[in-house]
């Protein structure tokens, strides 16, 4: 995975700077914020679950009232699965996920410096699931022959669209977006197991 990151830094550094100094309004942002991950699946029953971001992006004019923006996000994503206990009783194993997303989005100003809505595509690269090792024998509810363990190995990348608004001043704006994961993160899991990601951020960004 160590790889795979230095190849995205590289990537966001050079289209970046490719994009720097385009216009004078082109800007660096520093972005942080927190996120609400869930697991849109029939298979098993979840629930969602909190975490944050941070990340770095570069925004310049593209055309008329249209911006690019090319950015490099890591993320904690967090959600929960209904599980059984030793004693058969219910519990809420929690799953971590960390990844990093490399985005390049457009964006529409209705308002320069003010208003703005974001759309484009998302490419997260992760490794796998982490679970409290004293909940990995527990058994996926619903499913008596699955342990919460066997569900850690997920897929490596997962493509989002992303649509978003943007909003402030020209130093400092509010950022929400959502994001859908439209492939399955269980492709490697024995058991025909689907599962699509569903997140929605709220963050803050400081342009320089």
């Amino acid at each position: 995975m160590n790889k795979n990151l230095i190849v995205l830094l590289l990537f966001v550094a050079t289209v970046g700077n490719a994009q720097y100094g385009y216009r004078d309004s082109n800007m660096i942002g520093i972005t942080l914020g927190l996120n609400q991950f869930n697991l849109k699946t029939s298979d098993f029953e979840t629930k969602p679950g909190d975490g944050w971001n941070i990340g770095l992006s570069m925004r310049g004019n593209a055309f008329n009232d249209w911006d690019a923006i090319y950015g490099l996000q890591f993320s904690e994503y967090n959600f929960k699965v209904v599980t059984l206990n030793q004693l058969m009783s219910e519990r809420e194993t929690n799953y971590k996920l960390s990844c990093a997303n490399v985005t390049f989005q457009l964006s529409y100003k209705f308002i320069e410096n003010h208003l703005s809505v974001e759309f484009g595509p998302m490419v997260q690269i992760n490794g796998k699931l982490a679970i409290e090792e004293t909940d990995e024998d527990y058994i996926v509810k619903g499913n008596p022959t699955v342990l919460a363990k066997d569900l850690t190995d997920i897929s490596n990348v997962t493509i989002y669209p992303v649509v978003g608004l943007t909003a402030g001043v020209r130093n400092v704006r509010l950022n929400v977006t959502y994001q859908y994961g439209i492939n399955n993160m269980f492709g490697k899991i024995d058991g025909d197991f689907k599962g699509n990601a569903s997140v929605v951020n709220g963050n803050i960004i400081f342009y320089f």
